[in-house]
C-alpha cells in the first residue's frame, strides 16, 4: 500500500496548499459513564480478538476499570462552582460519558514502561479536557454546526454559544494547569516535557493545524497526502501525545518514549480511518452523533477516496503496523495496548 506515507518522527508533516436558543439541561449524575455504559461500549472485544495471537487479556474489564477511575479524577477536577454557569457547562460535556481512550492511553503507556497509574492521571485527564474542548468547538455553527455529541445536544445547543466557547477554553487552560499542580511523584524535567507534547499536540503545529486544514479543503480538491496530513493533526496528534505524555511520566528511556510515539501514531490515525468508515455504515442512533454528516457536506474521507473496501484494508495495515512498535516490551505490560489497537479497529461507534 504505497500511499501509506505515515511520518514517524515526531517533525512536522509538509503543509499542503490548499488554494440561542438555550435547552433546559436536568441537573444529572456527575459520572455519567456508569459501569453499564461503559460495558456496552467494550461488548464483544473478546470475540473480536480471538485467533489473533494476542497475550491472553480482558481488555473489557480494562477498560472499564480505568474508565471508572478517570471519571472520578475528572468529576473532583471540575467541581460545580461559582460561576456555576461555566462549570455546569465544562462538566456537561466533560463528564457525558465517551470511551476514554486518551486517557487509558496515557494509563497504559506509563504502565507499559514500568510506571505507576497514579504518576499519570494528571495527564490522563489533561488529554480528556482536550479532547472535550476540541469536540465542544468543533460543533459550534462556524465550525461543523452539529446538534448532537455522545447522545446528548452539544454544548452549544445546551448553553448557548457564548458560554460552550468559555467552557471550551476554560479547560484547555485547566488542563495544563492541572498537569503542573497535581502531577506527584515525577522528576521537574518530565513534567515540563510533558506538557509541552500537550501542547505541541494542540497548537498550530497539531490539533489546530488539522482544523484549518480541513476547514480550508472544504469544496476543493482533496488526495489521499491532503487527508492524511489532516487527520495526523486533528486527530491522531493528541491520542500520540496522551500515549507519549504517560511514558513521559511513567519514566521511560527515549527510546521507549519513540517506539510508544510510533505506535500511537498508527493507533491514532486508525481512529480516524474507522471513524470515517463507520460514519457512512452506521445510523446515528448506534454513533450518539449525527451519521452521514461527512457524505452530506461532501467532505474528503478515506471510503470517499480509496472506497470502503481498501479503507478497512488500510485499517488492518495500521493495526499490524502499530503492533510492531509493541514487540520490544514485556508482553504482559504491552498487552492492553495490543488489545485496544484491535479495539479501535472493530469498534462500533
Amino acid at each position: 500500500m504505497a500511499y501509506v506515507a505515515v511520518s514517524f518522527h515526531g517533525s512536522p508533516l509538509p503543509r499542503p496548499i490548499l488554494g440561542r436558543k438555550r435547552i433546559p439541561v436536568a441537573r444529572r449524575s456527575s459520572l455519567r459513564c456508569t459501569m453499564n455504559q461503559a460495558a456496552a461500549g467494550f461488548k464483544d472485544l473478546e470475540s473480536k480478538n480471538t485467533g489473533l495471537g494476542l497475550v491472553e487479556f480482558n481488555l473489557n474489564e480494562y477498560m472499564i476499570a480505568k474508565a471508572r477511575r478517570v471519571n472520578e479524577a475528572l468529576d473532583q477536577a471540575v467541581s460545580l462552582r461559582h460561576p456555576v454557569k461555566i462549570h455546569e457547562s465544562m462538566r456537561y460535556s466533560l463528564l457525558a460519558g465517551g470511551k476514554r481512550v486518551r486517557p487509558v492511553l496515557a494509563l497504559a503507556s506509563c504502565e507499559l514502561v514500568g510506571g505507576d497509574e497514579a504518576a499519570a492521571m494528571p495527564v490522563a485527564c489533561a488529554t480528556e479536557m482536550i479532547h472535550t474542548m476540541s469536540l465542544i468547538h468543533d460543533d459550534l455553527p462556524c465550525m461543523d454546526n452539529d446538534d448532537l455529541r455522545r447522545g446528548q445536544p452539544t454544548n452549544h445547543r445546551a448553553f448557548g454559544e457564548d458560554t460552550a466557547i468559555l467552557a471550551g477554553d476554560a479547560l484547555l487552560s485547566l488542563a495544563f494547569e492541572h498537569v503542573a499542580v497535581r502531577t506527584a511523584g515525577v522528576a521537574a524535567e518530565r513534567v515540563v516535557r510533558a506538557l509541552a507534547e500537550l501542547g505541541s499536540a494542540v497548537g498550530s503545529d497539531g490539533l489546530v493545524a488539522g482544523q484549518i486544514v480541513d476547514i480550508a479543503s472544504e469544496g476543493q480538491a482533496v488526495d489521499l497526502n491532503d487527508l492524511e496530513y489532516i487527520h495526523i493533526h486533528k486527530t491522531a496528534r493528541l491520542l500520540e501525545a496522551a500515549a507519549v505524555c504517560g511514558a513521559i511520566v511513567g519514566g521511560g528511556e527515549d527510546g521507549e518514549v519513540e517506539r510508544v510515539r510510533r505506535y500511537a501514531r498508527c493507533v491514532g490515525l486508525l481512529f480516524q480511518v474507522v471513524d470515517d468508515i463507520l460514519d457512512v455504515t452506521k445510523t446515528s442512533d448506534e454513533l450518539g452523533k449525527t451519521a452521514g454528516k461527512d457524505l452530506a457536506s461532501d467532505k474528503a474521507t478515506y471510503p470517499k477516496l480509496m472506497g470502503l473496501d481498501k479503507a478497512r484494508e488500510l485499517a488492518r495495515t495500521l493495526v499490524l503496523k502499530a503492533e510492531e512498535e509493541l514487540s520490544g516490551f514485556d508482553g504482559a505490560r504491552a498487552a492492553p495496548l495490543h488489545h485496544l489497537a484491535h479495539y479501535i479497529a472493530y469498534r462500533q461507534n
